[in-house]
């Protein structure tokens, strides 16, 4: 019996007849040749299959696009093909395949991938973008457990608001209201009096009316907890924290992330120390005549990026019309659609950022930081940048004011470059039973739900904090994409809850 290989591993099976096992996912007839493009969830391999095998050949010839299929055959090396190596065939078996695969080689509108979700993952760009997820949710569990975190898996059924009640899901439960948890800090403060350190990994739910090209209603977020923490602390771990997700991409996921087309001269520069600024010093910052000159080269910066992007798409397609092999020819089919993307995105980018900058220069302090102050502001920097102590106003009832100036909380966003924005939100918390019943009633908020959390500074309340990270935002980040609507398997959105 032929050994059965896997596409990454057939380097190693050189010379030797082996089996693989995937899906046809492009195919080209060149004369008595068959070039069939082969995926199984490893990599894409250039199959050939000559004529002078006429049973294989002829069930190559038939078997429609997406097939499942065998193939027996023999691994040689060659520099031309992906991953620097093509199989011969000799046995071409489909175990299932069917006409008439909805995404065909064509453009697509993002609904129509949208509907076709499920399928959609099977192209290259979308699992490149799913490895470098996996790859980033292992770092993330690894930088935690190396530093004596414990896991603790927080609930998901919730009796109240730990942030703005106008963004809960309500859920009927036996009878009873309650909400699918938007975090699940307030129950892993409860863990940190036990563990002292930890965190949870769980998805979240928000049901802010936002059709921005930021928002998920349901997205994943790893969120840290310290006993005996204070900011200052807070803001080194997250530092380490984003660092070590940035190396982990850049070291395990290089090839996916080139496929991507990102820039990874930008992700390179992600290195300690990032700027520190408060948030007064970042509404400066936006109102400044500095900033306001600079954004406007900016803007025509990015026009004339516009200008060449649409000309790379006409060359590209030109390449496409005229390229023979498969394997090209796929690597093309993404990069065009990735770029036709872009500029949709540009386009509307373009046409928004006059308005936008305007508004900055207009920004008032008091008000909370929306995504174009983010996008604003991180345009400034070249790595992530660190604003903390924000109006007590426009955050949650559990974050501590600042001793010196109670206007201001002890809190802190990291957000991510090239306009990405906020991919972590933190606080050192309220230890103050008093001064927290006395937030909580300004805020209008009944104590009885929170009883259980009162108790923790009753009984044995100390200094303690954490944050929480976005995996879907860092995502979009780390591959350089401009919605996060690819960041996770099956995105739900408003509008938008299947499949």
């Amino acid at each position: 019996m032929n050994p059965y290989a896997h596409i990454r591993d057939l380097p190693a099976h050189a010379g030797e007849t082996v089996e693989l096992r995937g899906w046809l996912c492009g195919r080209r007839t060149s004369g008595k040749l068959i070039f069939a493009l082969v995926r199984d969830g490893t990599g894409v391999c250039q199959c050939v299959v000559e004529a002078k095998t006429p049973d294989a050949f002829a069930v190559a010839e038939r078997a429609p696009l997406e097939s499942s299929v065998i193939l027996r055959g023999v691994p040689r090396a060659d520099e031309r093909a992906p991953g620097g190596i093509e199989m011969h065939v000799a046995d071409f078996t489909v175990i299932q395949g069917r006409e008439g695969y909805p995404i065909a080689r064509k453009e697509h509108g993002v609904d129509f991938l949208m509907n076709h979700r499920h399928l959609w993952l099977r192209s290259l760009r979308q699992t490149a973008i799913l490895r470098v997820r996996h790859t980033l949710v292992a770092a993330a569990r690894r930088f935690f457990d190396e530093r004596g975190f414990t896991l603790v898996d927080t609930p998901i059924f919730q009796p109240g608001a730990a942030e703005g009640a106008g963004s809960l899901f309500p859920v009927e439960y036996f009878g009873e209201r309650v909400y699918l948890a938007q975090t699940g800090q307030l129950y892993l403060e409860a863990a940190a009096m036990a563990l002292g350190r930890v965190y949870c990994f769980g998805p979240t739910f928000r049901a802010e009316k936002s059709k921005t090209r930021r928002h998920l209603t349901e997205f994943w977020m790893v969120e840290p907890e310290i006993a005996f923490a204070e900011l200052p602390d807070l803001m080194d771990l997250a530092e380490a924290f984003v660092c070590q997700l940035v190396e982990a991409a850049l070291r395990e996921r290089r090839d996916d992330l080139q496929r991507l087309g990102r820039d990874l001269a930008a992700l390179e520069r992600v290195a300690p120390p990032f700027p520190r600024i408060t948030y007064t010093e970042a509404a400066e910052l936006l109102r400044s005549d500095a900033t306001h000159q600079r954004l406007v080269v900016e803007l025509e910066a990015d026009r004339a990026r516009l200008t060449d992007s649409m000309r790379r798409l006409a060359e590209l397609e030109a390449r496409r019309h005229s390229e023979t092999k498969a394997w090209r020819q796929d690597k093309l089919d993404d990069e065009i659609a990735a770029l036709r993307e872009e500029l949709r995105e540009l386009e509307t980018d373009l046409a928004n950022r006059p308005a936008h900058i305007e508004s900055a220069r207009r920004f008032q302090w008091g008000d909370d930081l929306g995504g174009d102050e983010e996008t604003i502001l991180t345009r400034q920097f070249d790595r992530p940048v660190i604003v903390t102590r924000y109006p007590r106003q426009c955050k949650a009832f559990y974050m501590k004011p600042a001793p010196d100036d109670p206007r201001v909380v002890l809190n802190l966003d990291v957000l991510a470059p090239e306009g990405y924005g906020e991919i972590i939100g933190g606080s050192q918390r309220e230890d103050d039973l008093d001064a927290l019943c006395a937030r909580m009633k300004e805020e209008g908020m009944d104590p009885e739900p929170y009883e259980w959390y009162l108790d923790l500074r009753r009984y044995g309340s100390v200094p303690h904090g954490g944050f929480g990270l976005g995996i879907e935002r860092t995502v979009a980040w780390i591959c350089g994409l401009r919605h996060i609507r690819e960041t996770i398997p099956f995105p739900r959105l408003i509008g938008r809850a299947t499949p």
